[in-house]
């Protein structure tokens, strides 16, 4: 029988676009073998050593966690070149920045001096690549086992360079730092010259050191048959394809995962060196840190600890939210909630959290009312975390922090987005940069990019892949279908997949592209960031895990990513960017400028007349949670009238409830449309005060859980673990506790009958229920938005659009919702405007900040001067009293076209014929005056002279559509106009959707639809084989799309694509990428001059309704005479009603009337 050999120099997926060793599929091949043991070394770093260990150790392997280090030939802190001889691949590795090392760690400590090296090679050595030196090796060498390494180490090295004598005397030292029993001749035989080259040598410098030989493998992928996909894989490194023989290459395929017998075969005549392997795999027994308290060490007075102190803040702050004393409810659940808290060793991570909140809330950053379970915890409530009062809500603790099983409680914060980095900085100045970290995340290839990849690296057109991308069913929530997926029966989206693998099976080359691109899906790609999360420690960060630098900003981050860093013990926060708490805060500002009041939302009563009607009447684009069209279709069905119901809206506007319509029958039972039905005749009494507020309906978690608490007995931590169960629908574990569940409630009297028919209900709603504290903690942002949408309309708009002021589309998008308002969006002003929209009166100014070529410098210049030095009078005035920096050509240009000088009384067409005279004109004296040169005799005159330079402006104007366009160019949006402004009946009735809505699930991929709009631009391009098409982008009020018109309908249709045309196209949506495209079928020109067809409906709401309103509403219906009928739709809570008017009130649709009904009646009173 074969003796064993265990591989002690291999790549795992972790040595990025190298290594293309899987985690799986090793621990699978090495339980094949029948080895006990398997080492991994990835290059420079330890960024999988958690996930190796955790998945050897699952297969009953032994991990040995190793690195193959980089090394610096000098000092770590040379960042130079360095060579050893005349250069060339026989010299220092990474063209002189490094050399290899082998290191495994031995035991715990040496585990821990190994992640120390990785981290300082990347804080103190980083040159190209993470470097650690001698230095550093003699000071952690402690608990390692070390080897002379691959060529690249510097032993090889200096033996390929015919410097024996160097190359004893360095592993004479290595030996001397690691110990002779420590320190290995690392030999390797993949059959290629540069290990054939110094064999010889480094046995006899084996010999005559007295160093043992250790045989190795260098392992970058598992199965022999993987070394075309490390091939493709090293391609997509160097950006080269498999053709290109100067690529990156491995001389073989050798370097995969061999067997005892094989590896015996190739050292048959050192077989002590694979005895070795075998010795090293017994000595190395390391075990990580799990399940520890390494939360931060919170500062609390003398005399104090952390419990005692969070117990005396959280009475403390409880107290300030009552006038009176608390309410015995409260203080004991306060006092549960403590017991348990102090009990699991969590007080210092709530002192900690509510530490950043009182922090931001005292330099004025908005933080959020709270998210997820968090918001059910009375002790967050008094602590400032949250801002819910659990009780009063029904939100449940133990849903949060379960009493009966310890795990970590999960707090994530929400801050006003552009302030996010301040909380960080906080954190690491409070609890030290060394305890500190943001968290690493590992990208892998998915499977389109692994068809992108897999096509260029192949040497095939882009088109081939891009064919097979486009075949790929449409991704779900953001997640594409593997293409393992693909060919798996069993998998849900099997069928979905018919047309991709139609192209697999009769298309030889995108066979070879999918076979290979199955090889490189699901390898890690790269490192990132983590958006939100940031890692807090107890200990130093270097004692605990390995860290690294990112160089690009000098960011500390973890090489262990979230999932681990919470499995030892850190503290793991997500320190999240909202960009509702800025339009908070931007609009709260908006109300003190404008109208001098103050408004402290914290204060407000989730409970407002107007507010609830702008819900009920579906008005909420633009507020947090609600905007899309079918919630906002949702809300009317559903006429919200308390804060539960936005609650509810958030919960069930979802797949899993929208799959069994219960947001239709929670708006219905509501309204009472239809019946309420008990889940069970027996049950209703004692369902009553759990289901009532939701209509019967199980909703949330915590209902679920409650119903197990008060029928079947459970305590609520039980019933936490029983929600698990079933959302995780393990018919074993559901089974045993059906047993209990059972038992329960027949010892509460109920029958069997009833029994069985709750735990029907409750299995399929446990699966989708919502968590009540998070939909409750998001609804009050959204009450808060509604709230200041329906009370302060033009604040919070110019609020909102400061908000997208870099996104085109969402920016066209609310700039209709203020037209549709009443709201008047002026283009920016010299005078009027502020960096960003600023509301002024009852209109929104645009921002100077929003045009083209105006930067930052520019619009201080002008505010600035603007307060100093009065206001602009003419513009000559203007520009003698700004900054030189702003008398540029490019940037006066830009303002004229914009119209940010409409005001001053000239027209942009004469502003641009003149403005290059009159900066010239300026631009002497303010040279002058930079540098001192004045005329002290001139006094106050000398101004005038400037701004009196005779400027014959030409006081005609553009034409309206090159007005219009320019505006367009400079603001990236129509403005002051719109061409699209009085054909918006020609647009309704030629389309079957608004652009806005081929972004939301109401259109379906694939979907044949029609829209109308504006074309704003054409991309005209050749395919490879000559064929003309387009991209043409289209537009409506509400947004815009991009519409490719392929050879034949662009040949049909090419001289209708023009810039400004209006235009009607019926087309295929394509929505497999998250920008939706529509694939051009048929287009047609509209007749813009059509008059509306049908009558003009109003709509008035039925509290409106009232005899002097109506009265004023026909003196402006007389008032403008014509042939078109008028109905009249009252709407109530549940009803509509439609009048038809009498012929003495035929108008004729003019924009005044629409104004004047706008006036009287709200700016959505119009129907059509």
């Amino acid at each position: 029988m074969t003796k064993g050999f265990v591989h002690l120099h291999l790549h795992t997926e972790y040595s990025m676009l190298d290594g293309a060793a899987r985690l799986e599929s090793l621990a699978k091949e090495v339980v094949r073998q029948g080895e006990s043991a398997i080492a991994m070394t990835d290059h420079g770093n330890v960024f999988g050593a958690f996930d190796f260990y955790k998945t050897m150790k699952k297969v009953g392997v032994k991990p040995i966690i190793g690195i193959e280090a980089y090394v610096a030939p000098e000092s770590r802190f040379e960042k130079r070149r360095v060579k050893w001889a005349d250069g060339g691949d026989d010299d220092v590795s990474g063209g002189g920045a490094y050399t290899h090392m082998t290191i495994l760690a031995q035991n715990n400590e040496g585990l821990a001096n190994l992640f120390r090296l990785s981290s300082l090679a990347s804080l103190e050595g980083y040159y190209y690549k993470p470097r650690m030196d001698k230095e550093l090796l003699s000071q952690y060498s402690t608990g390692l086992i070390a080897t002379t390494g691959c060529p690249g180490g510097e032993v090889q090295t200096r033996l390929r360079m015919g410097a024996y004598a160097e190359a004893r005397a360095a592993a004479a030292m290595y030996r001397d730092i690691f110990g002779a029993e420590n320190y290995f001749v690392e030999i390797m035989d993949h059959d290629i010259e540069i290990e054939r080259r110094v064999k010889e040598d480094l046995l006899r410098l084996a010999r005559e050191l007295g160093l043992p030989l250790l045989a190795t493998n260098d392992s970058h992928y598992v199965y022999k048959d993987d070394a075309s996909y490390h091939a493709a894989l090293l391609c997509v490194n160097s950006g080269t394809t498999l053709a290109d023989p100067k690529r990156f290459k491995f001389d073989n395929d050798q370097f995969y995962l061999k067997d005892a017998a094989e590896m015996r075969r190739i050292f048959a005549e050192l077989p002590e060196a694979c005895d070795n392997t075998l010795l090293i795999a017994q000595r190395c027994d390391v075990t990580m840190r799990e399940n520890e308290n390494l939360l931060p060490q919170f500062p609390v007075p003398a005399g104090e600890t952390e419990d005692s102190w969070l117990i005396k803040e959280a009475e403390r702050g409880l107290l300030s939210k009552f006038d009176d004393a608390p309410p015995s409810e409260h203080r004991e659940r306060l006092a549960f909630e403590l017991s348990v808290m102090t009990k699991m060793g969590f007080a210092g991570y709530f002192l900690v959290v509510a530490d950043l909140v009182a922090h931001a809330k005292k330099v004025g950053i908005r933080v959020g009312p709270g998210r997820g379970s968090a918001a059910g915890s009375l002790v967050s409530y008094s602590l400032g975390i949250t801002a819910l009062d659990p009780i009063k809500h029904g939100l449940l603790f133990e849903r949060f922090l379960n009493p009966d099983r310890i795990s970590m409680p999960d707090i994530d914060l929400d801050f006003d987005e552009r302030r996010r980095g301040e909380m960080i900085r906080y954190a690491t100045e409070k609890y030290g940069d060394d305890r500190v970290a943001q968290i690493i995340t590992y990208g892998t290839i998915k499977s389109k990019q692994a068809i992108k990849d897999a096509t260029r690296v192949l040497g095939y057109p882009y088109a081939i892949g891009e064919k097979l991308t486009k075949a790929l069913p449409p991704a779900i929530m953001g997640k594409d279908i593997s293409l393992a997926g693909v060919f798996d029966r069993e998998n849900d989206r099997y069928q979905e997949a018919n047309e991709f693998r139609s192209i697999y099976e009769s298309d030889t080359e995108a066979k070879s592209i999918v076979d290979m691109a199955r090889g490189l899906e699901g390898l890690k790609r790269q490192s990132g960031v983590h958006a939100a999360g940031v890692i807090l420690s107890r200990e130093p960060l270097l004692d605990v895990i390995p860290i690294h630098r990112r160089e690009s900003d000098g960011s500390i981050i973890t090489q262990f990513d979230m999932i681990a860093c919470e499995a030892i013990g850190l503290l793991k926060m997500d320190f999240l960017g909202l960009r509702n708490l800025s339009v908070l805060d931007d609009c709260i500002v908006n109300i003190k400028k404008n109208q001098n009041k103050q408004v402290v939302l914290e204060d407000l009563p989730l409970a407002d007349k107007k507010t609830f009607e702008l819900l009920s009447r579906g008005e909420t684009l633009g507020v947090f949670q609600l905007d899309s069209a079918p919630i906002r279709a949702l809300l009317r069905s559903m006429a919200p009238d308390s804060f539960e119901d936005i609650s509810a809206v958030i919960a069930l506007y979802r797949p899993g409830p929208m799959g069994v319509n219960a947001h239709n029958d929670y708006a219905d039972r509501k309204n009472k449309r239809k019946r309420i039905e008990p889940i069970h005749p027996e049950l209703s009494d004692a369902l009553k005060d759990i289901l009532d507020d939701t209509y019967g309906l199980i909703v949330y978690q915590e209902q679920v859980m409650a119903i197990a608490q008060k029928l079947a007995g459970f305590s609520l931590g039980r019933a936490d673990l029983l929600r698990k169960a079933m959302g995780k629908k393990n018919k074993e574990i559901l089974d045993k506790e059906y047993v209990h569940f059972e038992a329960g409630m027949k010892a509460n009297g109920f029958s069997e009958n009833s029994i069985e028919e709750l735990w029907k209900t409750l299995i399929p709603f446990s699966d989708y229920a919502f968590n009540r504290a998070h939909s409750a903690g998001y609804g009050v942002v959204s009450f808060w938005t509604a709230y200041l949408k329906a009370n302060f309309p033009t604040e919070y708009m110019a609020a909102l659009l400061t908000s997208v002021r870099d996104d085109k589309d969402k920016s066209a998008l609310y700039l209709n919702e203020c037209r549709r308002m009443g709201i008047k969006v002026l283009p920016p002003d010299v005078n009027e405007s502020d960096m960003e929209y600023t509301p002024r009166g009852s209109d929104i100014r645009f921002g100077l900040a929003a045009i083209r070529n105006v930067g930052e410098n520019v619009v201080n210049s002008i505010t600035r001067n603007r307060e100093a030095k009065g206001r602009y009078t003419s513009f000559g005035d203007f520009l003698a009293k700004v900054d030189a920096q702003v008398c540029n050509k490019k940037t006066i240009e830009s303002l004229i076209k914009a119209g940010a000088f409409d005001s001053l009384g000239d027209t942009r067409k004469g502003l641009m014929a003149i403005h290059l005279e009159a900066i010239e004109s300026v631009m002497e004296t303010k040279r002058a005056e930079s540098i001192g040169q004045f005329d002290l005799f001139a006094g106050p005159a000398s101004t005038q002279s400037v701004t009196g330079v005779a400027l014959e402006i030409d006081p005609t104007e553009w034409e309206k559509a090159l007005l219009l366009t320019y505006e367009r160019e400079m603001l990236g949006l129509y403005v002051s106009d719109h061409p699209l402004l009085g054909v918006e009946h020609v647009l309704r009735n030629a389309r079957d959707y608004s652009i806005s809505q081929l972004f939301e699930d109401v259109v379906a991929h694939e979907s044949v639809v029609t829209i109308a709009g504006l074309i704003s631009s054409v991309q005209r391009k050749v395919s490879r084989q000559g064929n003309s098409w387009a991209i043409v982008t289209i537009e409506d009020l509400e947004g815009a799309v991009d519409v490719l018109f392929y050879s034949n309908s662009y040949q049909q249709f090419a001289m209708h694509l023009i810039e400004d045309r209006i235009v009607v196209v019926r087309g295929r949506v394509d929505k497999k990428d998250e920008v939706p495209r529509v694939t051009a079928l048929d287009l047609s020109i509209p007749d813009v001059n059509q008059a509306p067809i049908g009558p003009l409906i109003i709509r008035l709401d039925a509290q409106r309704c009232t005899p002097p309103v109506v009265d004023r509403m026909k003196e402006i219906l007389r008032s403008h005479p014509g042939t078109r009928e008028v109905h009249l739709r009252i709407e109530g809570m549940d009803r509509k009603t439609t009048f038809r008017l009498d012929d003495g009130l035929k108008v004729t649709a003019t924009p005044s009337l629409s104004a004047d009904l706008k006036s009287i009646l709200g700016p959505d009173c119009l129907v059509s």
